[in-house]
């Protein structure tokens, strides 16, 4: 089961649980062509504020739940230079 299809399976619980508005994947894992060595770049919209150790737990979670490494990053943390390109690519769940 790819990325994409573990996070749409889990999408209720895991908006519930994290107050999340929303969710998706990009880079390698959106286009269809990961390596046996890509990590899960997902980005992350909150519904409410959240504190670093609630950023870390979902990260966490993440990494549990794919049984791989995620480069996570929220929507605001996104530099104006890479937002564009990375708007473009993400497939929200």
């Amino acid at each position: 089961m790819s990325a994409y299809e573990i996070l749409k399976k889990n999408n209720k619980d895991l908006r519930k649980r994290f107050h999340l508005k929303s969710i998706g994947v990009f880079g390698s894992h959106a286009s269809g062509k990961p390596t046996p060595k890509s990590d899960v770049d997902i980005l992350v919209e909150y519904s409410r504020s959240v504190d670093f150790f609630e950023f870390l737990e979902l990260k966490e979670y993440l990494e549990t739940l794919l049984g791989n490494k995620v480069d996570l990053v929220t929507k605001r943390a996104l530099k104006p230079l890479i937002k564009k390109e990375i708007l473009k690519q993400v497939i929200y769940v």
